[in-house]
């Protein structure tokens, strides 16, 4: 099963406090939009997202159709693919991609420690 690029997306209480600790480390800005309390951070392929206010828990994230630069793959598995697959081996979601449309999409499942896993396809 290939699920797309990885990243953890933390929920973090001081984006600037965040970002500074993440930048001692090597992680260098990405992506994202400080105004909106949130960055994409990245040290060689590494990524991991600063979200302040957004959500309450740390999620593993999965992205369908990129690599680990954010650049669409020429194929990959789409994410209503995944979900039935996921479906077919009793995976219980939280939040599910409307099997009728294509293109961008989520979905959302915790593993059995209560670890929340995002699906999100953005091509």
């Amino acid at each position: 099963m290939q699920l797309g690029a990885f990243s953890i997306s933390l929920s973090v209480k001081d984006l600037a406090a965040s970002k500074s600790f993440y930048e001692k480390l090597g992680f260098s800005v990405f992506g994202g939009n400080e105004g909106e309390n949130w960055l994409i951070m990245k040290n060689d392929d590494h990524v991991i997202g600063l979200f302040q206010g957004m959500f309450e828990h740390n999620i593993l994230t999965f992205n369908p159709g990129w690599d680990q630069a954010a650049n669409p793959l020429a194929s990959f598995t789409d994410v209503r693919d995944l979900q039935r697959q996921l479906k077919s081996q009793g995976i219980q979601f939280q939040t599910e991609a409307d099997e009728t449309t294509q293109g961008p999409a989520s979905l959302s499942f915790t593993d059995p420690d209560g670890n929340i896993i995002l699906i999100d396809q953005h091509l």
